[in-house]
């Protein structure tokens, strides 16, 4: 049995109506995309959830499942993604939702799309309790304020704030026995969130803590929020690492042999290198630290040595493409740190050629790129003198997709 996520974008958004030019608020820009993709974006990055249902308001199904369709074209998460149409009440969109579900969906998360904040941590430590046995799981955040019950504009009680807790989403249950509890609850009992309705069948309900960040856009001062989303960069890192042996002196011919490149610039006197490309082993490695910090692959992927329109490639061609795809996923390369290990050629008196090599690829300043070399002191194939590895780690900041 899998866990699925019921992501509820099927809201009227009455009170964000005029300040969002009457757009709904689940489908209002985030980075560029609708509000929703945000949470649905976090579940399909979690390992635990094996795929989504977005509900939609039954009148915008059609235009959004069209929009959807377009990004999930441009950046599938990689799960699978359906759609169904909402009803007139939250409890109504979520029936819908779990309708729509999959046999195998044991669990469910719900989600609002109106917390477009949620992160993987929240979501693991719901899925976590599922996982754990327990049947409904919410997450909650401790109350600071005092709380008081009023009436007719007069204070009736002051409620003890320790026993009190302000509730969130993703809320995770057994999908058996949330389909039991809307079965139980009937059409007349109305509710904000899915766990009354657990409460209501009389079972138990686990919390785990919440996020602050997790809030919900509902009023038009939160929309400051989503422009500040739009711009919040991620840390990123990315590795690379690649080898290449030196052709055989005594078998000229029998080899695609390379004269030697080294991020680009060439090492007169080295050993020739086997390859299928020109063989630059430390812009291969460049490449593939791109390529991780958008988790974009690896250079054997989108440049693969069967293809004969890469033999002889000059590897310069191969991190400008990268480059363009991790734009295109919007990194900004802050820094790259580059080692070289050889026996031989020696390396030192190339080494700031090749960093500035790389610097002027990159379109970075020299200060920001790093060039090491090494030998590994006789030992291993390279110590043999018989080729030479290189490892590359990029750093930067990507905007959130």
């Amino acid at each position: 049995m899998s866990l699925w996520t019921v992501l509820l974008a099927a809201g009227s958004g009455t009170r964000l109506a005029e300040a969002a030019g009457g757009v709904k608020k689940q489908f209002l820009s985030c980075a560029g995309r609708p509000l929703y993709w945000q949470s649905l974006a976090v579940f399909a990055r979690s390992p635990a959830v094996a795929g989504v249902v977005v509900v939609f308001p039954p009148d915008d199904l059609e235009t959004a499942g069209r929009e959807l369709a377009g990004l999930l074209d441009a950046a599938h998460p990689g799960i699978p993604v359906l759609t169904t149409a909402g009803g007139a009440r939250r409890q109504d969109s979520v029936r819908n939702g779990l309708a729509a579900l999959p046999r195998e969906a044991g669990t469910v998360l719900v989600h609002d799309a109106a917390r477009p904040f949620v992160d993987a941590a929240l979501v693991s430590r719901v899925a976590d309790a599922l996982a754990a046995g327990h049947k409904a799981v919410i997450p909650v955040l401790p109350v600071t304020d005092t709380i008081k019950q009023v009436a007719a504009g007069l204070v009736t009680a002051t409620l003890p704030r320790d026993t009190l807790a302000a509730v969130q989403t993703p809320q995770g249950f057994d999908t058996a026995l949330l389909r039991a509890a809307f079965a139980h609850a009937g059409e007349d009992f109305t509710v904000t969130d899915d766990a009354s309705l657990v409460e209501h069948l009389g079972q138990p309900v686990c919390t785990v803590a919440g996020t602050p960040e997790n809030m919900k856009i509902t009023n038009p001062q939160d929309l400051s929020r989503l422009e500040s989303a739009a711009h919040r960069p991620l840390p990123v890192t990315g590795y690379g690492y690649d080898v290449h042996r030196y052709a055989d002196p005594a078998r000229p011919g029998k080899q695609p042999a390379r004269p030697m490149k080294l991020g680009g610039f060439p090492i007169l006197g080295a050993p020739e290198v086997l390859a299928h490309s020109d063989g630059d082993v430390l812009l291969h490695a460049l490449t593939d630290a791109l390529l991780g910090c958008v988790a974009g692959g690896d250079i054997g992927r989108l440049f693969p040595d069967s293809n004969p329109d890469f033999d002889n490639m000059a590897s310069g061609v191969f991190v400008s493409e990268a480059l363009l795809l991790t734009k295109a996923r919007g990194l900004t390369i802050t820094h790259v740190d580059l080692t070289i290990i050889a026996q031989i050629p020696k390396i030192s008196p190339h080494a700031e050629a090749i960093r500035m090599s790389v610097a002027a690829l990159l379109a970075l300043d020299k200060s920001q790129v790093n060039l090491k070399a090494t030998t590994e002191e006789g030992l291993g194939f390279t110590g043999e003198k018989k080729g030479i590895k290189a490892v590359a780690l990029v750093t930067g900041w990507r905007l959130e997709q």
